[in-house]
This record gives C-alpha cells, sequence and structure tokens, in this order.
C-alpha cells in the first residue's frame, strides 16, 4: 500500500525532528535555572539510506550498487564523471594527445607476440594472422602476416600523474607503486572485475612516486584510455594477505582504507554503516567534508525509506532504494516543499527489439520450406511503421509521469556526440500505416479491427497476418507499458499478443531462452552502460546470440547491416582526439535510426531524495549519486 501523508503531518514530523538535529534549533536554559557547564557541541551527521545492504566494500569483489554508494565515501574519484565529462581528482591532469601524456608509438613486433588481431581479439602472433600494421585504422588496410617480414603495430603509451599530497587515511602515503598493486589485484583469477583491459595491458608500471604509465598490447587502441588508470589500493595494509583471500577479510571488504572524505568507524549487519571524517583527507582545509559523521542505514523498501525521510531518520534516500513507483508521491511532496526530489534519465535505456532474424534461420534454410516465422521484419519500412505508430510520447507521460525522454537514439540528447539530426519516429498512425502499405501490407477484408496481411512484403508469404507475439517480465510498470503498446498498434491494424514471463525465464540462456535464444517478435527489456561511450556495439553483427558464441550477446534482434558495422567498428577504432571518432559514432546513429533494429522506448529514471534543508546534493545521469559527499551540507551552513 503506498503511504499518502497529509500535507500538515509531514511538516509537524519535520519539525519536531528538527530539535533533535544537529542543525535544529540549539536548547536553552530555563528562566531561574542553576547555571550548566556548556556541553560540548553535537556532531553533525549525515543519513544516506539505501537500498540493499553493500554486498562487500572490497573494489575488485564486484560491489553492488549500494556498494559504491559507500564507497564514493572512502576513495574520491580518482576519477569522476559529470555532465558526460570525465574529470580528474587525485591526478593533476587526463592524459590526452594534445597535452603529451598520452601517445600512439608504432611497435615493432615478432612471431609469438602478444598482439590483439584486426577483430579485437587477443592472440599470438603467426603466420595467417589478420592484423592492422602501424597506422592502419580501417579494414582496408588489414593484412594476413606472412609469418617472416618485418612488422609493426600501434601501441598505445599513456601517463598518469598523482597528486603529491595524498595519504592513506591512516596517514601512510599515497604513491604509484598502490596503483601498481591495485592492477594487480584486478589482473589476479579471484578478481570478480571484467579482465577485458587487463588482458590488454602489455605493462603497467610506477615511474616514479606520484607517476604511472600503461602500455597496450601492440593492435589495442583504447577510445578511453586516459580512464585506463587503476583506482589505488593500499599494499601496504593489504599485501600480507593473498589475493583470493581480500574479498572476505574484513580489512579489505568491510573496512578498506582510502585516500577519500570519510572513514569506516561500524559496519551492523542488517543495520546500518558508520564513518568518521578522515583527518588525512587532502581537502580537509576547505572544510570538508561538511559533516563530522556519515551513516548508511539499510531501508530497502521504499515506502518505508520514504516515512523514514519524512521523520528524520533519513536525510537522502539512495536511488538504490526503487522509487519508481513513488515517482507521484514524491512529486507532490516536492510541490508542498516537503521534500526534494531528483529525477535524472540514467544510462539505461527500456527497450522494445524486433525479432529480425530468429535463431531457426541460423541454419540457412528459406522459411518457407523449414516452417520457420515468416520473415516479417525484413523490411525496414515495417519497422518504421510500428514505431511510427507506437505512442511512445504516451507511456512516458502515463507509466512516468512525464519525467523522462522518449530517445531518438541509442545516444542521450544532452550528449556531446549525439547525431541531432537521425530519422525520428513520432506517434502518427496515418503516417505509420503509410510505411506498412509501402511494405506491402493491406487490409484485405475491410475490417480496421483486424491486423493487417502481407499481399506484397517481401519474404512474406500471401495473407499472412500482421499478427505479433509481445514479450516482457511481470514487473507492473512494463504491463502498463505493455498495454499502450497493444492500444496504439491496434490504432495501425497490427495484431500484438503480450504474454509476461519472470525475470529468470525471459532472461534464461539461449537457445531455450526467449531473449537470447532469439524467439520473440517484440520484446520488451532493458539495456544500459556503466560509462558513457555511445554504445553502438550493442547492435553490431558480432553480438548476435548464437550457438557459436555460446548465446552470448546484446545484439538479440539479430539485426545485420554491414554500413551500421563498418561505422561502429571506424568509431571504435578512433580516438576522440581525432575526427574520425566524431563521425563515425554519428555516422553510426544515423544508420540505426533509418534501419531500426529495435525501439529505444525511453531512458529509465533514477530517483533520489533528499530532506528540505539538505544542500550541495544533485543526480547526474552519469555520476556515481553521492559522488559530492563531501560538499553535501544543510542548514544555515549551507550556501547563500
Amino acid at each position: 500500500m503506498t503511504i499518502r501523508p497529509s500535507g500538515p503531518l509531514i511538516t509537524s514530523l519535520l519539525l519536531l525532528n528538527a530539535c533533535g538535529l544537529p542543525f535544529g534549533r540549539p536548547e536553552t536554559t530555563p528562566t531561574g535555572s542553576a547555571p550548566t557547564t556548556a556541553a560540548a557541541p553535537a556532531q553533525r551527521t549525515l543519513t544516506v539510506c539505501l537500498g540493499e545492504e553493500p554486498n562487500t566494500l572490497y573494489p575488485f569483489g564486484g560491489p553492488n550498487a549500494a556498494a559504491r554508494s559507500v564507497l564514493a565515501a572512502v576513495y574520491d574519484g580518482p576519477i569522476d564523471t559529470r555532465g558526460y565529462e570525465y574529470q580528474p581528482v587525485i591526478l593533476t591532469q587526463l592524459p590526452s594527445l594534445d597535452n603529451g601524456d598520452a601517445q600512439v608509438a608504432a611497435a615493432a613486433v615478432a612471431p609469438g607476440d602478444s598482439i590483439v588481431n584486426a577483430d579485437g581479439d587477443l592472440a599470438l602472433l603467426e603466420a595467417g594472422q589478420s592484423v592492422r600494421p602501424s597506422g592502419c585504422r580501417g579494414d582496408d588496410c588489414v593484412i594476413a602476416y606472412d609469418g617472416v617480414s618485418p612488422l609493426q603495430m600501434d601501441q598505445m603509451i599513456v601517463t598518469f600523474r598523482l597528486r603529491a599530497d595524498l595519504l592513506w587515511s591512516d596517514g601512510t602515503p599515497l604513491n604509484a607503486e598502490d596503483s601498481v598493486y591495485a592492477f594487480s589485484l584486478a589482473s589476479d583469477p579471484s578478481s570478480a572485475t571484467s579482465t577485458f583491459l587487463t588482458d590488454r595491458t602489455q605493462a603497467y608500471e610506477a615511474a616514479d612516486a606520484t607517476t604511472v604509465q600503461w602500455w597496450s598490447l601492440p593492435g589495442f587502441l583504447d577510445p578511453t584510455y586516459f580512464t585506463d588508470f587503476w583506482s589505488p589500493a593500499p599494499r601496504h595494509a593489504w599485501s600480507q594477505f593473498p589475493p583470493a583471500q581480500l574479498a572476505s577479510v574484513d580489512v579489505s571488504s568491510r573496512a578498506p582504507l582510502g585516500w577519500g572524505p570519510y572513514v569506516i568507524q561500524e559496519w551492523v549487519p542488517g543495520d546500518h554503516i558508520t564513518l568518521g571524517r578522515n583527518q588525512h583527507y587532502f581537502r580537509s582545509s576547505e572544510g570538508l567534508p561538511a559533516f563530522e559523521t556519515l551513516t548508511f542505514r539499510f531501508t530497502p523498501d521504499p515506502n518505508q525509506a520514504i516515512s523514514e525521510l519524512v521523520g528524520g531518520r533519513c536525510d537522502i534516500l539512495d536511488p538504490s532504494i526503487l522509487l519508481d513507483g513513488q515517482a507521484a508521491l514524491l512529486s507532490e511532496m516536492q510541490r508542498g516543499e516537503q521534500a526534494q526530489t531528483f529525477f535524472a534519465p540514467g544510462m539505461t535505456i527500456e527497450w522494445l527489439a524486433f525479432g529480425i532474424t530468429p535463431a531457426t534461420y541460423d541454419d540457412g534454410y528459406d522459411t518457407f520450406i523449414a516452417g520457420d516465422r515468416q520473415d516479417i521484419f525484413a523490411d525496414p519500412r515495417t519497422r518504421q511503421g510500428i514505431a511510427t505508430c507506437l505512442d511512445r510520447q504516451r507511456i512516458v507521460d502515463t507509466v512516468l509521469l512525464g519525467l523522462t525522454a522518449v530517445p531518438a537514439s541509442y545516444v542521450p540528447p544532452d550528449h556531446p556526440l549525439f547525431e541531432s539530426g537521425v530519422t525520428s519516429y513520432a506517434h502518427d498512425p496515418a503516417a505509420g500505416l503509410a510505411l506498412l502499405e509501402q511494405a506491402g501490407w493491406r487490409d484485405t477484408d475491410g475490417d480496421s479491427s483486424t491486423p493487417l496481411s502481407a499481399v506484397s512484403v517481401s519474404g512474406v508469404a500471401a495473407g499472412t497476418q500482421l499478427q505479433l507475439s509481445y514479450y516482457t517480465t511481470t514487473a507492473v510498470q512494463r504491463r502498463q507499458v505493455a498495454e499502450i503498446v497493444t492500444q496504439s498498434l491496434s490504432e495501425c491494424q497490427i495484431g500484438v499478443s503480450a504474454q509476461f514471463l519472470t525475470q529468470n525465464d525471459l532472461y534464461a540462456s539461449g537457445p531455450a531462452g526467449v531473449l537470447f535464444g532469439r524467439r520473440f517478435d517484440l520484446l520488451e527489456y532493458a539495456m544500459g552502460v556503466n560509462g558513457f561511450e555511445p554504445p553502438c556495439a550493442w547492435f553490431i553483427t558480432d553480438e548476435v546470440p548464437a550457438q557459436e558464441n555460446r548465446w552470448i550477446g546484446t545484439n538479440v534482434s539479430g539485426y545485420k547491416d554491414p554500413a551500421f558495422d563498418a561505422a561502429c567498428r571506424g568509431a571504435q577504432l578512433a580516438l576522440p582526439d581525432e575526427p574520425a571518432y566524431i563521425e563515425s559514432h554519428r555516422l553510426a546513429q544515423s544508420i540505426f535510426a533509418d534501419t531500426l533494429p529495435a525501439i529505444p522506448l525511453y531512458f529509465r529514471l533514477r530517483i533520489a531524495a533528499a530532506r528540505p534543508g539538505i544542500c550541495s546534493f544533485a543526480l547526474d545521469p552519469t555520476a556515481n549519486p553521492l559522488w559530492m559527499i563531501e560538499t553535501i551540507n544543510a542548514g544555515d551552513t549551507c550556501p547563500r
């Protein structure tokens, strides 16, 4: 049941609780009473409520969302992301080709050397291996190595420079060797982090106390090379333990040393984590952090979390609390100045995928002969027509209260690489029907309540009805979306049969699974990224889940377009400092919008809330929600 406290109730609870807050009204001595010794001022405490208990605070143990919020208080940076930009925190600058801290060098390679081949895979150089010689940035200059000729391949050399005033929270100097130690932990088989980058690293070494250098394997150019710095780990405190034990020992998994604004003091399982000020924080001379004590409480129930906010037992509700179903209540509280609410489109998109190439097509037999599903989505005009018939704005306005936006691409509109000229598909049933008719679908029985039928659709038997199966999970929000999809597509005489599966069933592995087994006509699912590089690789041919790749891949539509593959590949082979990087990413978006392997429905929301007295807290689509934890303040000490 949704809790809807009245305005006076919320106000009275806030006022009553204010007397107990460190930034509330000071206590007074009654007239005529004996003078008392002045008590020490109460410590100012900030309480953040999380949607779950951290699974671990070991950075290489796969921390969950709640853990990452806690770690933002223990570590500051080393590199922050904000507004689709990277910002150095404990580095003096970000490396770039322009400032000379990054370079692309021609490295001599010989048979047997480790390289990254022309397909982007790890390999040993041998005769017949496809490689890109130094200076080759496309597929037209790839060669098959003959096994004997001298060969040079491009290699990145990147230099990272640490601030000289960094200390661990126990007072020990933090230096470049701590980052090299972190690289060794990330490379260890016990690490729960991705080994993609460590596998493509030739060397990661300390040049001096504040300088680290990264060498890529020959053939690997990383567009985000300026982030290839491993967040330091306290070698002096952890090296006594084998790497495999660090995920379980308290010194690394429950109370890790950091260099950030706070130090972990107590973890009460199932209840809270308490942190205190780090006296060795490199920004302490600025009066940071603003609060002496920081407490993280575990409050998974959204209704309870809002009650705790009203009652003053939470100052901030972290986005790890699933507040989607409380958006209306939070908006109402904001209008009544009873809470601050924060809505930001995240880096996760809700998709409606077309089953362009079902897995049953992989055997190569003609669909008419093999009895496979008709090739109903082969013509892009069919997909475009469905997108035009679909009322995505109604989905956003009805299900998400207009708090997010209808995407035109897989890139957010305020992203610097967004291509504003991509084809868009506003809701227009007449235009949608026209596109479907161009593709060969007709109303053959004169009954607008029945689906269109194929008359001259390429690859589809005449008389086949445009009746589509639609799969998604049982989540309330997705049921609401499915209802609007079904209703709006019916306006264009497109039949839709919705089926709701458990999350485990929807995401089950192929070939039996609906999503990864490519066994659907339409399917609603979510896909997001941790970074913010345009994820064109989601839809390249190599990402089609199939038997050959053990049904692992993001291109569940089975979309295969050589022009899109080439544009995305061009972006992957370029560096952000180069014109080809921007041009290729924008071209890939244009091709995607025209060929439309999936419809982006909406950007999923990140939602947070705070008490009215809290300041300097904000949500950013690309940042850790607590990236600014040291500057969060309250009451009279807020900036004016």
